[in-house]
């Protein structure tokens, strides 16, 4: 059950290979919309939606509570889409999200400046000036979103096992070779492995969940991770009340069986809402 995960640059064909590739193989090609219907169903509104997504945040949207509720719900839709199994993702973080899976395979599609200049040309039917405007702010804000949300330089090509360049190959092309990579790669025996760590990443997201919105209790930067049936608890908070309460929390969640904090105590810290 491997998990796909398509990062690209603009104009180099990542929605086209996906397609292709979902056809080829018969894994689901989990899209924009799709994840962004997910993120909606939680409460997220467009407008942060639109603020968020694939954008680097201006300087006030990364100081506000709705960035922290935007990467919570992007973290929850991608973990319940993979869990049901056979996913493609584009973009939105997927290979970071993923990272710790052992039948993860990680693809970036690249194409050189006069090609995606000449594909957006097309696409908006605009002069080159123009692509070329809406192809760099297109490469900021596809870096910002990684910085900031992940902390990941996205054209490092050290997060990918495939690097394809679109340049002369075409997204049928592609997605064969994707497929190749995928049935060569991704072994039976790193299937069962592949399941139990994702289990743990979405139990991890409601243990999260409870703690933060349902509960409503201020731990900041809360990261949650899963060593067997413990939870260990990280981020910021101000009391050790705060922390007793989310340990007392975590515990609340269906599976898991004991807490552990490695909260940081700061006294008096405050977010922007």
């Amino acid at each position: 059950m491997a998990i796909i995960t398509i990062s690209r640059e603009l104009a180099a064909l990542g929605d086209e290979t996906a397609k292709e590739l979902s056809k080829l193989s018969g894994y689901r090609f989990i899209d924009r919309k799709i994840i962004e219907q997910r993120i909606a169903g939680y409460g997220v509104s467009d407008k942060d939606l639109k603020k968020y997504d694939e954008r680097k945040p201006t300087f006030f949207s990364a100081l506000s509570r709705g960035r922290d509720d935007y990467l919570h719900y992007l973290k929850t839709a991608l973990l319940e889409e993979a869990g049901e199994g056979r996913c493609i993702f584009i973009g939105r973080g997927a290979f970071v999200v993923f990272k710790r899976l052992p039948d993860l395979l990680p693809v970036f599609l690249v194409s050189p400046i006069d090609v995606r200049i000449e594909r957006v040309r097309g696409y908006f039917r605009c002069d080159e000036k123009k692509a070329r405007d809406i192809i760099a702010r297109s490469d900021n804000d596809r870096q910002g979103f990684y910085n900031y949300f992940f902390d990941t330089q996205w054209r490092d090509s050290a997060n990918y096992t495939v690097t394809l360049n679109t340049a002369s190959l075409t997204p049928a092309t592609c997605a064969a070779l994707i497929e190749q990579a995928r049935l060569l790669l991704c072994q039976e025996v790193q299937e069962a492995e592949t399941k139990k760590r994702l289990r743990e990443l979405v139990l991890a997201q409601k243990v999260v969940h409870h703690i933060v919105y349902e509960k409503s209790i201020p731990v900041h930067f809360l990261d949650v991770s899963m060593r067997d049936d413990t939870a260990v608890l990280y981020g910021v908070a101000g009391t050790v009340t705060l922390i007793d309460a989310a340990l007392k929390a975590a515990l609340e969640v269906p599976g898991v069986q004991s807490a552990e904090s490695e909260i940081q105590l700061i006294r008096d810290y405050t977010v922007f809402h």
